[in-house]
């Protein structure tokens, strides 16, 4: 996934809403279902890029002020993104991986090849997802309680996974979850699993220039070239860890939810900001019990319970009660959602005819999601 910006940083003092973004990929298909080039959609709206990967495009968001404010600004470029993928007979699907039986080719940066060479053939794994990132403007001064709250709110993913397949099988709930962190990343596993809480700023930027030093090394070792390597990576852009600080945008990430539906990223983006904002009146305790979010005080579990249920989220999703009773703990309304994975898992095995069948279907689904919500505004 690029570490690109959303269109600005979040620069205000912390009163108010925190500004918010998100930046989502989706698949592209031609009228058949099968994967192709995006072409000319990067320049159907603002915030429309390719990703590292040949069929896939991100659509991102400038930082926005309220809810309202970050659904019309995704539904309307997603709305201009549909119109002219429909004018060029294509689609775009919500899905997290492609659902395809094959290599995945990228396109050929000096970043993914410093990356493959690090990872070596499980780099494969990372071609097949997509995902979704939400960012949330820093509170000066509550920036490690944002980046600990969102740590605890990472079992939050199992409200959007939406595929369990990888290539044609079943492989989790949250299949891209487990590729990203258990399998893509298993010889380098602090590089793309959760860490645990943070004390402060200072503890941060020495666990990313640990793992910014671990991963040069790899690189040289694997036969790179220092400088090549650190002028395509900082300690900041090459950790893969799901939830990071990224003090380039003066935000909060939140990389761990699959590319889903726009209402839903909506809703999850409006979700976890809630929660986030509360952390300018309400104490944090980190590790208490019982573990809740309230009014005056917003009280983190263990981080072994974060684990925990994190492996249950990408295994089970919702369909564990012990994540459905967390995340319901945690200030989410869990009966709201209603992930793809569940509906798609049912299917197991799938052929060559099912799969495109299947992207079609969703490409279905997320069209009628942006035309029944796309304000109507003009030309």
């Amino acid at each position: 996934m690029t570490d690109t910006a959303t269109g600005g940083s979040a620069t205000g003092d912390g009163g108010g809403e925190l500004l918010r973004s998100v930046e989502v990929e989706y698949w592209v298909i031609d009228e058949d279902g099968r994967l192709t080039d995006p072409g000319e959609l990067v320049d159907a709206s603002a915030g429309v890029e390719r990703e590292f990967v040949v069929p896939l495009l991100e659509v991102k968001t400038t930082p926005c002020e309220s809810t309202g404010e970050l659904r019309e600004e995704l539904f309307e470029r997603l709305g201009r993104v549909v119109e002219r993928a429909d004018a060029l007979g294509k689609r775009l699907v919500p899905l997290a991986t492609p659902i395809y039986d094959g290599e995945i080719p990228d396109l050929g940066s000096e970043r993914t090849r410093i990356q493959h060479r690090v990872v070596g053939d499980r780099f494969e794994y990372v071609r097949h997802c997509a995902g979704t990132h939400v960012h949330v403007e820093q509170l000066p001064g509550r920036e490690i309680d944002q980046l600990n709250a969102l740590t605890a709110l990472d079992p939050a993913l199992a409200l959007v996974n939406s595929s369990p397949h990888f290539g044609h099988e079943s492989l989790a709930t949250g299949a891209r979850s487990m590729l990203y962190r258990w399998m893509a990343y298993d010889q380098l596993p602090r590089q793309g699993e959760l860490w645990s809480y943070t004390d402060d700023t200072e503890e941060w930027a020495r666990r990313l220039e640990r793992r910014y030093e671990s991963f040069v090394t790899e690189a040289v070792v694997a036969g790179c070239e220092r400088e090549t390597v650190e002028s395509c990576f900082t300690p900041e852009s090459a950790v893969w860890t799901p939830v990071k600080l990224r003090a380039e945008f003066g935000t909060v990430e939140w990389r761990s939810p699959d590319a889903a539906l726009p209402s839903q990223i909506v809703r999850l983006a409006d979700d976890v900001v809630g929660i986030v904002e509360r952390l300018g009146d309400a104490d944090l305790h980190v590790g208490g019990d019982p573990y809740g979010v309230g009014d005056e005080a917003v009280v983190l579990p263990t981080f072994d319970t974060v684990r925990d249920r994190v492996e249950d989220s990408v295994r089970n999703g919702l369909a564990s009660n012990a994540v459905r009773s967390y995340l319901d703990r945690m200030g989410f309304d869990v009966d709201a959602y209603e992930p793809l994975s569940a509906e798609l898992r049912e299917w197991g095995s799938l052929t060559e005819t099912d799969a495109r069948r299947m992207r079609l279907d969703c490409a279905d689904r997320l069209e009628r999601d942006v035309y029944r919500r796309r304000p109507l505004i003009g030309d």
